[in-house]
């Protein structure tokens, strides 16, 4: 397997491909946190296919994919932030998913990488992600990438039935 991944921005055709990574991936990322019968419910159906379409055609948020050759292993959406009483330059990864055969091999961040550098094409200083504290694997990633937590901004976020507490992190652009 290459340890070299390209990332280019998504496409409208892209949609699908980018709605079975999100799904497959939180279901691999959310394994042992959500019920079984939660998880299956996870899927890459048409309400998330046309969230990615209208992402890619509107670009809210940018969306970008990582492939190795022609096979799509990741993506990153990015944007300002969605978060109240933000500046204005500073912006949010809303999404960053490598499929699980993937991990540890770069995929993630090349597109890390892609999007900061997108950031700072649109003037972000600063750059805030939400994580599921629980989510060890996402945290050790952002948090080798520059990123610091901040302790007072926990959050409960339902998925499913299931209430998952999350936590922002953040870094500055440079």
């Amino acid at each position: 397997m290459s340890s070299y991944y390209s990332v280019r921005p998504a496409t409208v055709k892209d949609a699908r491909t980018i709605a079975e990574l999100h799904a497959h991936t939180l279901q691999a990322v959310l394994e042992g946190l959500l019920s079984p019968e939660e998880l299956a419910r996870i899927q890459p159906d048409a309400a998330r296919v046309a969230h990615w379409r209208d992402a890619v055609t509107y670009g809210e948020p940018q969306v970008l994919l990582a492939v190795d050759g022609d096979r799509p292993v990741g993506f990153v959406g990015f944007d300002r932030s969605r978060d109240p009483k933000t500046k204005p330059t500073t912006g949010e990864i809303w999404a960053l998913y490598v499929q699980p055969g993937d991990w540890d091999q770069g995929a993630g961040l090349a597109l890390w990488d892609a999007a900061r550098e997108g950031l700072l094409d649109e003037e972000c200083t600063e750059v805030t992600v939400w994580v599921p504290l629980r989510n060890e694997r996402a945290l050790r990633f952002f948090e080798l990438a520059g990123f610091k937590r901040e302790l007072k901004t926990a959050r409960t976020t339902a998925v499913g039935t299931t209430r998952l507490e999350e936590i922002r992190l953040r870094r500055a652009l440079d």
